[in-house]
């Protein structure tokens, strides 16, 4: 398998993703004498090899599917040594620091190489990845996953402390006088203090080349961005990639029924159709009428009125029991045409993180 370019049938040995669903996806190595369990049931590993990717593999339970391993999908399901960059941010460094095919880039802090599969894709098949780390057991890992991974032509790993011995490259003569000098197109720090190795990488660094700091604090923001402006970089900018996430919902409200009455202000029931007809000759009635008080009309009331509001207020009770009724029935029936489905999307309210400042600067050499 290789990181640079798609397979399409999977071999013995492969890196492939056992597919379930967005939220579940394994990495599994392909080797013939071993199974391997997932909740749809059993996946043996013999039945894999010579079939496409891509292919859907039959379970006791179900279905999944085998893909090829690419950077995106090796970013979410590496094995964490140290924190990693995501794919907002990875995206990000790579536009800006304009990284192609055939660039030469530096990296400081080759952690769990989630960005180090990414950039090799990038400038393969003639670019040239240098990555360093202060750690020897994760560089030693690092350079085994490279080569399993089939990226070890493109990626060359190596333990140093840049900030304390800068910048060194394995095809550099160890000799003083030897005048063969390596200059890259982009340098990549994510390191606890860049500003310390910022002045070394900026020898190595072709006119016009980029570099890229990344930061989790400020204060280190800061200090980088005074480092860069003392060594007279420009086109100096931080940015932050925060991802906001939205979720899509099914939703649904009953149709308003406007031929219903209401009730109004003074707690009166009213048909919305008749207080809609108002007469025009009303706004000539007298307002001197004896049975108006301040302008509003005033009904004297007889005990036979009070009879007839208690029969209505029996007769309201009964129609509203039956309106209840109905309305439940109408909630529980999607097919009478009373409630309509939509969908919506919601903003989730918690934002997933804060990974960190990314600042980027140009190398001119006037």
């Amino acid at each position: 398998m290789s990181f640079c370019r798609l397979k399409t049938i999977i071999d013995e040995g492969d890196t492939v993703v056992v597919y379930l669903t967005p939220r579940q996806m394994y990495r599994v190595k392909v080797d013939r004498d071993e199974v391997f369990q997932t909740r749809l049931g059993a996946l043996r590993m013999e039945e894999l090899i010579g079939k496409p990717y891509g292919s859907r593999i039959q379970c006791n339970k179900g279905n999944v599917l085998v893909l090829d391993m690419t950077p995106e999908i090796w970013t979410l399901l590496l094995p964490h040594r140290t924190q990693i960059l995501y794919g907002p941010d990875i995206g990000m460094i790579l536009m800006n620091l304009e990284l192609r095919s055939g660039s030469f880039v530096i990296e400081a802090g080759t952690g769990s190489g989630s960005l180090s599969h990414s950039i090799a894709r990038t400038i393969a098949p003639n670019g040239k990845l240098f990555t360093f780390d202060f750690h020897q057991k994760r560089v030693e890992i690092a350079r085994e996953e490279f080569r399993e991974h089939q990226i070890d032509h493109i990626v060359s790993v190596q333990q140093r402390d840049v900030c304390r011995d800068g910048f060194k490259f394995p095809e550099q003569s160890e000799s003083e006088s030897s005048t063969t000098t390596i200059k890259v197109d982009a340098v990549f720090l994510d390191l606890p203090n860049p500003w310390e190795a910022i002045e070394s990488a900026q020898n190595v660094m072709k006119n016009g080349a980029k570099i890229c700091c990344f930061s989790p604090c400020i204060e280190q923001v800061q200090r980088s961005c005074q480092m860069l402006t003392k060594l007279n970089f420009s086109d100096i900018e931080t940015i932050e990639c925060v991802l906001r996430p939205y979720e899509l919902r099914k939703a649904s409200y009953e149709k308003l029924k406007l031929n219903q009455q209401f009730e109004t202000s003074n707690g009166l029931s009213a048909d919305p159709q008749e207080s809609m007809n108002v007469d025009d000759g009303d706004h000539h009635h007298n307002r001197d009428n004896d049975n108006t008080i301040n302008g509003m009309n005033k009904k004297i009331r007889t005990s036979e009125d009070d009879n007839n509001d208690n029969d209505n207020e029996e007769e309201e009770e009964k129609n509203s029991d039956s309106k209840i009724m109905e309305k439940d029935v109408n909630k529980n029936n999607d097919n009478n045409g009373t409630t309509i489905n939509y969908w919506v999307t919601y903003m989730n309210t918690e934002i997933t993180g804060h990974s960190g400042f990314l600042t980027f600067a140009t190398n001119f050499i006037c």
